[in-house]
């Protein structure tokens, strides 16, 4: 583990290679798993003020499922996070032309209707963030349907802290980062 400010970092985010191939997975990330995205508390607002913007990028399942839901809910592990239907579809995702499935608040945010991206667990992964009352714990999450990413990052090599550079100077600052980046080239020699 690396700790930069009030962070522990794992060294998987310089080791391990990613970049999403969304020809690959096709967005699965937004259609798999036990549970929504990881909300943070100012992001719970955030869903309430945004969401009649983010509505008409919606698929009608997916606003039944607000109605019934709520906007967030809370997690079998007691955390915040995006509701899901049927087990696994995040009620915010939608399906383009290609039938890729995409995220319809970062849709409403790029046509400029509203300042927020998306949750930022969605703009981190695969980095998980664990909070505790002293720092945070960022670690690396591995999951097979990112198999494609891993092979794509090997290609390009790509280190995860590169690919997330962006979301990570969103989430910690440009300081922290440019501690990452030292840290990484420690780590290399």
């Amino acid at each position: 583990m690396i700790s930069i400010k009030n962070t522990l970092v794992s060294e998987d985010l310089l080791d391990q290679q990613f970049v999403c191939d969304l020809t690959a997975c096709k967005g699965a990330c937004c259609v798999e798993g036990d549970g929504g995205a990881p909300l943070n508390e100012d992001e719970l607002d955030l869903l309430e003020e945004i969401y009649e913007d983010v509505k008409p990028y919606m698929v009608e399942n997916g606003i039944q499922g607000v109605e019934e839901l709520g906007k967030w809910v809370v997690g079998e592990d007691g955390g915040k996070e995006t509701p899901i239907l049927n087990g696994n579809e995040c009620v915010y995702v939608f399906f383009d032309e290609n039938n890729y499935a995409k995220c319809a608040i970062e849709a409403a945010y790029r046509d400029g209707k509203i300042d927020y991206k998306k949750p930022i667990s969605c703009e981190l992964y695969p980095v998980r963030i664990q909070s505790y009352p002293e720092f945070d714990a960022v670690n690396y999450h591995k999951w097979h349907i990112c198999k494609p990413a891993c092979d794509c990052g090997a290609k390009l090599k790509v280190p995860v802290y590169k690919f997330l550079r962006e979301p990570l100077i969103k989430k910690y600052g440009e300081d922290w980062y440019k501690g990452l980046e030292f840290a990484a080239e420690e780590h290399k020699g």
